[in-house]
């Protein structure tokens, strides 16, 4: 355990509101499990609003980035494409938020972890591209949105040997995951691909130029592989050293 525990930045979700909702205005959640897989390496958690224009000082005031999944999607635009699929959702201001949470990371150096779309996210940014709509592009995949619920694993990955993830997985070569997700990483751009699935579609993506910048495409927070405790005591490690 580390004695001063680094401050991990978590991106939150935002909800437009209704009647039918927590509140009928605008509300921001996340899940309680990203807290705690946090909490439990050793970091100490808080919540970032999503506001772009403050992410130069809120990135000064964290030792960690982590970047969270949601159902919603990545513009196609960012990624240069000029046509997106119907199944495509959008959230704009997260979008944004998060991408200049990522742009002031990156400048600083700071240790980042990306889960589901934000690992999308990380791989836009360094260049690569996603698939829009894994059913249409790759109508053999396997069952990416997982029909059993997503604290059980839904298919296996293949870790890259020589990558980080690698090391921090000790060399383990396969990992049982979850899967609740329509879109996958077409390329990597710049980053260097550390998982796949059986069926081929890229489950993470990294940058060896950097620190510790590693996403993955399933939820490591809910621990069902040890894979996941381990990539989370690692992030936080790093952060640790970094702060």
């Amino acid at each position: 355990m580390i004695a001063d525990r680094p401050v991990i930045g978590i991106t939150l979700d935002l909800e437009d509101g209704g009647a039918d909702q927590y509140s009928r205005f605008a509300w921001c959640a996340m899940r309680e499990n990203y807290l705690s897989a946090v909490s439990t390496a050793g970091g100490l958690p808080i919540a970032l609003p999503l506001f772009p224009q403050l992410a130069h000082e809120y990135m000064a005031k964290v030792d960690g980035l982590l970047i969270t999944g949601g159902a919603f999607d990545i513009d196609p635009a960012l990624y240069g494409e000029q046509t997106r699929h119907p199944s495509v959702t959008l959230r704009p201001r997260r979008t944004r938020a998060e991408s200049a949470f990522l742009t002031e990371a990156m400048a600083r150096g700071l240790p980042v972890l990306g889960i589901c779309g934000g690992m999308q996210l990380m791989a836009v940014a360094l260049g690569g591209t996603l698939i829009q709509h894994l059913p249409d592009a790759l109508p053999d995949a396997l069952p990416h949105e997982q029909p059993n619920p997503r604290d059980e694993a839904s298919h296996a990955v293949d870790i890259v040997p020589g990558t980080l993830l690698a090391c921090i997985a000790q060399d383990r070569g396969r990992a049982a995951v979850n899967s609740t997700h329509h879109q996958a990483v077409r390329d990597a751009g710049r980053g260097r691909v550390n998982a796949m699935a059986e069926d081929g579609v890229i489950e993470g993506v990294e940058d060896p130029s950097q620190e510790f910048f590693l996403g993955v495409q399933w939820h490591p927070e809910f621990g069902i592989d040890p894979v996941d405790n381990a990539l989370f005591r690692a992030f936080i490690r790093a952060a640790g050293e970094h702060g």
